[in-house]
């Protein structure tokens, strides 16, 4: 999968991942992840498009 930055809201950092779900809740994409700090997921807005591409690799 293509690496995503995704930002870690509980511990206040940035990280990449490759590891990753598109999920879809109330009409928006989401990339959501574990977080490397915590048990926590973090989670990140795609657009309609990039959810699309994403989800055929």
């Amino acid at each position: 999968m293509e690496k995503l930055s995704f930002y870690d809201v509980k511990t206040k950092s940035k990280f990449d991942s490759d590891n990753y779900q598109v999920k879809e809740k109330s009409g928006r994409f989401f990339a959501v992840t574990k977080s490397p700090k915590g048990p926590h997921e973090c989670w990140r807005v795609l657009s309609k498009d990039q959810a699309a591409k994403l989800k055929k690799k």
